[in-house]
C-alpha cells in the first residue's frame, strides 16, 4: 500500500468530481455490464447502491446529508467523492447535530461509517444519534409536533429504511428531483441499539492513536493529521471503496465524519496564532483527503471552528479545498437574539459555496441565508423572504 502523501502529493486528481474506480478506467459511479436483452445499449450503467441516487443535473451519484431541506439546497444531496465543510457555530451547539444526522442517515441505509474526533469517543457519538421514524405511530406524533394538528395514519407497516410517502408541502429551492430521498428523524429519541450494533463503523479517537514519543519529520503534517489520513486510506483500500479490489459484498458507500478539524486538539495552532508553525498543515491535509475521496466511493462531512482561525487567508484556502461550505450562525449572545424578526428562530445557515461538478460553472442559488430552529423533536430549516419565513422541510 502506498504511503500517504504529506507534502502536497495527492492520491488522485482534484479537478474532477468523477473518481476512477478501477484500472480499466471505469468510474466508481458507473460500471460496465452485459447488454440487456432486446437493447442495443452497451454503454456504462449507473451503479445501484442503497441510499444513493444520480443527480438530475449532472448524473453525479448523491447521498443524503440526513437533512432533506439541506439536500435540496445542495442540488439534491451530497455528491459522492466530495467534502462538505460545516463552519461551526460559536458555541458548537448546532453543528454537532448536522454531523449526527449525516451519520444516522448512513446507519439507516447500511453505509459504512468512519467517525474521527479528538474530544469524544466515536462510540459515544454513535450512542447519541437521533432515531429514525420506524412506524406510523412515530410519524403521526412527529407530524403533530410540526404542524400541531393530526394527520391520517397509513395502514402500511414501516421498515427501517422507510421513506415518507409524500414530502412536506414546501416551495422548492432550485430544480431538484421529485423522487423521495433521505429519511426523517426524531431528535428527542436515540438510535436503537440494535441498529448501531448491526452497523459497520470505524472509529478514530486521536488520544488513542497518537503517542507522545511520535517523531515528526520536516515538511510533514501534524501527527494527528498524518495518523488520520493513514487510517482513512487503510479503510478505503482494505474494504474496497477505491474499486481496485472489488468489494465482496454489494457495493457500498463510506461516510466519513470528522469533528472539530483545525482545533488545537488536533495539534494545530491556526486557532492560536495568526502565523503559526503549522499554518499549511490543515490545507495539506484537505488536499490529500480530497484526492482520496475523488478515487473512492466515499463522502465526507467536516466541522471546523473557522470563527477561531485568525488568519483569513487560511480560511480562504480551506474554502477552496472544500467542495461545499455551509456556515452556522447561532443567535446566542448576539444582537439577533433579541431582534423581534428572529424571535422564533435559533440561528442562520449560510450557503457559502456550492460545488462545480461536471460543469464549467458552479451552480448559483438565489438562496444564501436561511433560518433554523430546534424543537424537541425536530430541526427545521426555513427560507427568509423579506420579513416572512416558511417551512422548507422537516424531519
Amino acid at each position: 500500500m502506498a504511503a500517504v502523501a504529506t507534502c502536497g502529493s495527492v492520491a488522485g486528481s482534484t479537478g474532477s468530481a468523477v473518481a476512477t474506480a478501477s484500472k480499466s478506467n471505469v468510474t466508481s459511479f458507473q460500471r460496465r455490464g452485459p447488454r440487456a436483452s432486446g437493447t442495443n445499449d452497451s454503454g456504462p450503467r449507473l451503479v445501484s447502491i442503497a441510499g444513493t441516487r444520480p443527480s438530475v443535473r449532472n448524473g453525479q451519484l448523491l447521498v443524503s446529508t440526513g437533512l432533506p431541506a439541506l439536500d435540496q439546497l445542495l442540488g439534491g444531496g451530497l455528491a459522492v467523492g466530495t467534502v462538505l465543510l460545516i463552519e461551526e457555530d460559536k458555541y458548537n451547539i448546532y453543528s454537532p447535530l448536522l454531523f449526527k444526522y449525516f451519520l444516522a442517515e448512513g446507519i439507516v441505509n447500511g453505509h459504512t461509517l468512519l467517525v474521527a474526533s479528538t474530544k469524544e469517543d466515536p462510540a459515544n457519538i454513535l450512542q447519541e444519534l437521533p432515531a429514525p421514524l420506524l412506524d406510523d405511530k412515530c410519524k403521526k406524533e412527529f407530524d403533530e409536533d410540526v404542524y400541531n394538528h393530526k394527520t391520517p395514519e397509513s395502514n402500511i407497516k414501516m421498515k427501517i429504511a422507510w421513506r415518507y410517502q409524500l414530502l412536506p408541502k414546501m416551495e422548492q429551492i432550485g430544480p431538484v428531483s421529485s423522487s423521495r430521498f433521505g429519511h426523517y428523524y426524531d431528535a428527542s429519541k436515540r438510535m436503537p441499539q440494535e441498529l448501531i450494533e448491526a452497523s459497520n463503523w470505524h472509529g478514530f479517537f486521536l488520544p488513542e492513536k497518537i503517542s507522545s514519543t511520535l517523531k515528526v519529520e520536516p515538511c510533514s503534517l501534524t501527527p494527528g493529521y498524518t495518523k488520520l489520513l493513514q487510517f482513512i486510506q487503510n479503510i478505503i483500500y482494505e474494504e474496497g471503496f477505491d474499486g481496485s479490489n472489488p468489494q465482496k459484498k454489494q457495493r457500498n458507500i463510506l461516510r466519513i465524519g470528522i469533528q472539530n478539524l483545525g482545533s488545537p486538539l488536533w495539534g494545530d495552532d491556526i486557532c492560536c496564532a495568526e502565523n503559526g508553525g503549522n499554518s499549511h498543515s490543515l490545507t495539506k491535509f484537505l488536499y490529500v483527503l480530497r484526492g482520496l475521496l475523488r478515487t473512492s466511493l466515499s463522502a465526507c462531512i467536516i466541522t471546523m471552528p473557522t470563527h477561531l482561525i485568525q488568519n483569513k487567508a487560511i480560511i480562504a484556502r480551506v474554502t477552496n479545498l472544500s467542495d461545499i461550505v455551509v456556515g452556522l450562525e447561532s443567535f446566542i449572545g448576539s444582537e439577533k437574539e433579541t431582534n423581534p424578526l428572529y424571535k422564533d428562530y435559533h440561528g442562520l445557515i449560510h450557503i457559502r459555496q456550492i460545488p462545480r461538478l461536471n460543469n464549467l460553472i458552479c451552480d448559483e442559488s438565489d438562496v444564501k441565508d436561511l433560518a433554523f430552529k430546534l424543537k424537541r423533536k425536530l430541526f427545521t430549516i426555513e427560507l427568509e423572504s423579506g420579513f416572512a419565513f416558511f417551512h422548507s422541510a422537516h424531519f
